[in-house]
């Protein structure tokens, strides 16, 4: 009798996000999760929950206005779940029935976290959960002292929590439209001291990656005898907040300026625009009015997204430093890539360059059939591709104004940018032979 498969470990992350993405679009579809209590067309609750699956952010409603108290606790709920990924949720429901964990769901567990010790796989898990709950207490808690005065006890209570959720999961949902207009995010903060740096915080946090909280408790917060990895992730995330602060501050002057801002919210805005491309989706300026040069800026940070194994989307930090770090060693003509005293082994730049190439080529080809098939300014739609498989969630504003093709595009890429478009690209390919005889070599010229 011929043994059935098994479904690969990355087969069962894609294959249930699909569940969950479904599971919350059909609850999303019910009268009582709108707050006209009429069914919301299928279409739009399938977008909205990839989006908060997938921790991405972009809407075609507006989260506080057309969803009731039930629809946006789905969304919360889903957002949490693909924040820390459903394979720890469905382990911590495990450990708090008292169950046994087996082998091979340690495996998936390892698999969907990027973790790489199986047998300290699970208090590693308790860290994260502990870790997850701790930081977003922590950000209610400051959010509270501005959401409680302005919108009362109760109201003040779940906006803090629904907010330090959405910021630490850097998913980019907001209820804002019901205080400040639709959609318009946090731009009534801009120049809250208080809350723009809570949500940073909570944004940078997430996005460093569970590996890296797990490295600095262990070193107690000692840097340099941490790993190689935690040491690029805190090096490049310094780099990018510092440099993209800085940038920001310098390319939307005119901007900031004429807006009539204090020199406080000025920086605030700067360091706000440099955080949230890194994946969360919030905005405290309007997006659409960035100059060109910002919004290349936001594209590359975009792009970039936060660190390995965490519940920011992008390439990842690491990815960018491996390709950078090759490319210093190849100007100055040597064989290997070093960093803290590390060599950097050639199989990782080989994974870094297939990851950059895939991200780049699903934008790409996802702005070509959105412009073929709504005819939309190049600007605005390669922002929105790169903002979808980077899982970020920023708009110039065009999310509502896409056509059925076109919100299907972006569907199949915040899936694929949450599940990971090599891991998914290795779901559906077959089990590889090993070729019996290898190929003669021929050099190629590059450059």
């Amino acid at each position: 009798m011929t043994k059935k498969p098994k479904l690969s470990s990355v087969q069962v992350i894609a294959l249930g996000f699909l569940l969950m993405i479904l599971g919350g679009a059909v609850l999303l579809s019910l009268p009582a999760a709108s707050a006209a209590h009429t069914a919301t067309p299928f279409g739009d609750c399938l977008f909205t929950a990839t989006s908060a699956s997938c921790v991405t952010g972009l809407i075609v409603r507006d989260t506080a206005t057309h969803w009731s108290l039930f629809g946006q606790i789905v969304l919360l709920v889903l957002i949490q779940i693909g924040g820390l990924g459903f394979m720890s949720v469905s382990a911590l429901f495990l450990l708090m029935m008292r169950r046994r964990i087996g082998l091979r769901f340690r495996v998936i567990l390892v698999d969907s976290i990027n973790y790489s010790q199986i047998g300290d796989i699970l208090p590693f898990l308790r860290r994260i959960l502990l870790g997850t709950f701790m930081f977003e207490g922590i950000g209610a808690v400051l959010l509270a002292f501005r959401f409680i005065p302005l919108l009362g006890v109760p109201r003040g209570i779940y906006y803090s929590i629904f907010h330090a959720i959405t910021a630490f999961c850097n998913a980019g949902f907001d209820l804002m439209g019901s205080v400040s207009g639709e959609y318009s995010s946090l731009v009534m903060f801009s120049g809250d001291w208080l809350v723009n740096l809570t949500i940073c915080a909570l944004i940078l946090i997430g996005a460093l990656g569970f590996w890296v909280w797990s490295d600095l408790w262990n070193r107690k917060l000692r840097i340099g005898r941490c790993s190689l990895h935690t040491k690029l992730t805190l090096a490049v995330s310094a780099v990018l907040v510092i440099g993209g602060t800085l940038l920001f501050r310098l390319l939307e002057h005119a901007n900031f300026t004429a807006a009539g801002m204090p020199e406080h919210e000025k920086w605030l805005c700067a360091l706000f625009d440099a955080v949230t491309p890194r994946t969360a989706g919030f905005n405290t300026t309007d997006t659409a009015g960035l100059s060109d040069g910002s919004m290349l800026l936001t594209y590359l940070l975009m792009f970039i997204g936060g660190g390995s194994g965490s519940t920011a989307g992008g390439m990842k930090m690491t990815t960018v430093a491996v390709m950078l770090l090759f490319v210093i060693a190849g100007i100055r003509n040597q064989e290997e890539a070093t960093a803290f005293g590390r060599t950097i082994p050639v199989g990782v730049l080989r994974s870094a360059a297939t990851v950059i190439s895939m991200n780049a080529g699903l934008a790409l080809t996802g702005a070509v059939i959105i412009c073929a098939a709504d005819g939309l300014p190049l600007r605005d739609v390669l922002f929105e591709t790169i903002s979808a498989v980077s899982t970020v969630g920023m708009t110039t504003g065009i999310t509502r104004d896409l056509g059925t093709v076109s919100r299907i595009t972006i569907i199949i890429l915040m899936y694929l940018g949450r599940v990971g478009s090599v891991s998914f690209a290795l779901a559906m390919i077959a089990k590889r032979h090993k070729i019996a005889v290898k190929l003669p070599t021929e050099t190629v010229q590059v450059g």
